[in-house]
Parts: C-alpha cells; sequence; structure tokens
C-alpha cells in the first residue's frame, strides 16, 4: 500500500478538482450560460472588467473584459481543460510505449525512428515547435483543427518519451532473469508481457503523472501567447475578420487576458491559480508514486 504523504496531498487535490468539474456546474451561483454583462449602472455607470466582489452580485473572481463572472468561466473550463490534458498525455504513452519496446535491443527501424523523432524535437523547446505547427495554415483553418493540435501536441514528445522508456529497458535486457527467459524460449511477445512491461510498468506510471502536469503547462504557456486549441475565423466586416477563441478551457481563458494584467489582474490570476494547483497535484502523485516504487526496490 502506498504510504507517500506527497502521493495522498496530490491524490486529494486531485479529487477536489474533479469534483468542481462533476458537482460545480450545479452550484446556484455558478452560471452555466456564461452569460456577459458589459455594462453596469451603481451610482454611475461602470464598463468590464468588474473586481472581485462577494456581496451582490457575487463575483469572488471578478469578471473578464466581456463581464462574464470568471469562476464560473473557471469551473466550466475545467472539463475541457482536463479531457484535453489527459487526451494528450494517454495518445502520446500509447505510441511512446510500443516504439520504445520495439527499440528495446538498439538497433532497426523503430531504434532509427525513436532517436530521429527524439533528436528533431529536443533540438527545440517544446513551446517552439507547438508554436510552429499550431501556426500552419492548414492547421489554423483546418475544420479538424482541435484533433489535429492534440496530435501535434502529443507527437511532439513521444520522442523524448519512447526514449526514456526505451534505455530503462535496455538496462532491463541485461538483467539475469531476462537472459533466463530468453534461454528457456519465451517468445519476443512473452519477454515483453512477463519481464519488460513489469520492469518498466512504475516509471511508466510515475512519468505518465509528471507528464500531464508538463501538458498542461505546454497548454498554458500557449495561452499566454493567444494560441487557442479551439478557434474559429470570425468574419467582422468584408474581407476582413479575426480568429477567435471558442472554449472555455483555463489556457485560453489566460490567453484572453493579455492586456488587462494592469487594469484588472485578477483575470490572469485566477486562470494562472487553476493551472498551478492542478500541476502541483501531478507532480505530487508523481513524486509519491516515485519515492514508493523506490522504496519497493
Amino acid at each position: 500500500m502506498i504510504r507517500q504523504k506527497s502521493f495522498y496531498i496530490g491524490m486529494t487535490m486531485l479529487v477536489f478538482i474533479f469534483s468542481v468539474m462533476i458537482i460545480g456546474p450545479y452550484l446556484p451561483f455558478i452560471d452555466k450560460e456564461i452569460s456577459g454583462e458589459t455594462l453596469r449602472m451603481g451610482d454611475e455607470f461602470s464598463r468590464a472588467p468588474f473586481p472581485p466582489s462577494l456581496s451582490n452580485p457575487f463575483e469572488p473572481f471578478g469578471t473578464d473584459t466581456l463581464g462574464r463572472d470568471l469562476l464560473s468561466l473557471i469551473v466550466i473550463g475545467t472539463k475541457d481543460t482536463l479531457i484535453l490534458v489527459f487526451l494528450i498525455t494517454v495518445i502520446r504513452y500509447a505510441v511512446a510505449i510500443p516504439l520504445a519496446l520495439g527499440s528495446i535491443n538498439q538497433r532497426g527501424p523503430a531504434y532509427w525512428l525513436l532517436t530521429s523523432w527524439n533528436s528533431v524535437f529536443s533540438a527545440l523547446p517544446t513551446i517552439f515547435s507547438a508554436v510552429l505547427l499550431m501556426n500552419l495554415p492548414f492547421v489554423i483553418f483546418s475544420g479538424n483543427r482541435v484533433l489535429i493540435v492534440i496530435i501535434i501536441l502529443a507527437f511532439i514528445e513521444v520522442g523524448r518519451v519512447a526514449y526514456i522508456i526505451q534505455q530503462e529497458g535496455y538496462m532491463v535486457t541485461n538483467e539475469l532473469y531476462v537472459k533466463a527467459g530468453i534461454t528457456i524460449g519465451n517468445s519476443r511477445l512473452g519477454l515483453f508481457s512477463r519481464y519488460y512491461l513489469p520492469a518498466l510498468l512504475p516509471s511508466i506510471l510515475t512519468n505518465f503523472f509528471l507528464d500531464l502536469g508538463k501538458v498542461l503547462l505546454l497548454i498554458g504557456q500557449l495561452g499566454i501567447f493567444s494560441i487557442f486549441i479551439e478557434q474559429s475565423w470570425i468574419q467582422l466586416a468584408a474581407g476582413s475578420g479575426e480568429i477567435q477563441n471558442i472554449s472555455y478551457n483555463w489556457a485560453s481563458i489566460l490567453g484572453e487576458s493579455r492586456g488587462t494584467l494592469s487594469r484588472a489582474p485578477w483575470i490572469t490570476f485566477f486562470p494562472a491559480l487553476a493551472i498551478t494547483f492542478t500541476i502541483i497535484s501531478f507532480f505530487f502523485i508523481g513524486e509519491g508514486l516515485r519515492a514508493y516504487f523506490s522504496r519497493k526496490k
């Protein structure tokens, strides 16, 4: 049984996040319709964004520039954010694990593909690769942009993840029990299922949770640059228009706060706080698993 404090702290934080995702939209003070109110009349007219308020209206996180309640935006956006993060990470590992296992012996086409993949994308910071690929014209205007972007963000780091697994698998190859397995005639599939996967599973599980945090950080960085995962071209006038965000994920909210930092810092602060809180929860779980598996060795 896992008895690492960091693991339980991380799991408690993650349960809280999932509770917000599931229960949050049904709370009475959450505006599920995400309606905006740009002008309000009190003693005098005031224009959005409106600062945090605990009285009427109850807006503890304030509003954005369109007068939308920021707490409602973050709560509603929790589902989109978590789905994106888990989907990208799962696809990444679903490709990286078979690629790494096929490269265990450090030879063959799979190993060449793995090392090439890792070399190309490790030469650039991940954020630069993501910005370049996501801004290709066919990606910007594609009707399947969300799917293409998810694949891009997943595949950028496949080489790195596969390389880590492959290196650890190569060390397992030299273990006596693996050599004994080869001697008694285990097939390649049998070796993977009986020896490699059980030996590599703790590392894969640990790195998976740490990568969840890295993916969320990457999405947050893209949001700061106003590079949205879900976006649409809005026609403003004849021959002109602009690309606008059409999602409520936290990174998108963060991206829309550009230009308001000095006059409405709460618009940046609360999405950044949600992203940071979630990254820390993944980090604690990953480190807790790492400590647990290290102690078992």
